[in-house]
This record gives C-alpha cells, structure tokens and sequence, in this order.
C-alpha cells in the first residue's frame, strides 16, 4: 500500500552546482550524497518537510538521466511513492493495465528497492514505487 509521497527525482546537468542553489538559495540541507552505478547516476537528497528532493547526475552518457537531460533539459524527472509491499504495488498496478518499467524491484539510492512505471501509462510522469531494503 502506497503511505506516502517519498521524494520528487530532479535532473540536473551539475550536482555540486545545483547543491549550492538548494543549499545557499533555498535554506535545504543536504543530507547525503551516493552514486548508484546501475544507474549511472550521483545523487544528493534534501529534505523538505518529509518529502525528500533527489537530485541525479548522470555519470556516463548512456544514464537514463543523461537521456533525459537531452531531450527534456533540467528539471523534474519523477515521483516517486513509497510503500510497504513493493511487489504487491507494482502487481496492481500491472493488472490495472499500466505499462511497467521494472517488473522486479532493484537495489536504488539510500538502501531502497525501487521501480518504475512507464510514463506512457501514468499520465506522462515517471512514477517510481520504493520501499525500503528488508534487513
């Protein structure tokens, strides 16, 4: 079951640049920064009143956020929602007709598994199901 919005993922061409706008501009701390190499992508985390902003840099032109970054510019990438049951979300999803990305959560940024639905059949947004790693 979805509990919450957990983050907005946000695109950017340079991660030390747009830490300082968060930092410096907007008051935000940063709380952690991690590269995720499935990805291809460095990331730094901000909290705002619970809701985390993700902000990724891709490390390699082959990145999904390197693609994104060409064709869209800077800005946001995704929403992602944060659940209990990762697997029993992204079943109901499927067999409510949605297009899945990943049909099997993989290892994300700050210990979370996470995947994605297909923005074709989310009304143009990247959507993202997390949860975090059992231990």
């Amino acid at each position: 079951m979805i509990q919450q919005i957990d983050h907005l993922g946000i695109a950017v061409r340079n991660l030390d640049e747009a830490c300082q706008y968060y930092e410096d501009s907007l008051g935000l701390h940063c709380h952690g920064r991690e590269e995720v190499e499935s990805q291809k992508v460095r990331t730094a985390f901000f909290d705002c009143g619970g809701v985390h902003l993700e902000l990724l840099e891709p490390t390699s032109e082959e990145s999904p956020i390197a693609k994104f970054l060409e064709k869209n510019g800077e800005g946001i990438h995704h929403i992602a929602f944060r659940t209990d049951d990762i697997a029993g979300q992204l079943g109901q999803a499927a067999q409510s007709g949605i297009r899945l990305i990943h049909e099997v959560p993989f290892e994300g940024a700050a210990n979370k598994l996470v995947a994605f639905l297909h923005p074709k059949s989310t009304h143009g947004v990247l959507t993202e199901f997390c949860m975090s790693k059992p231990s």
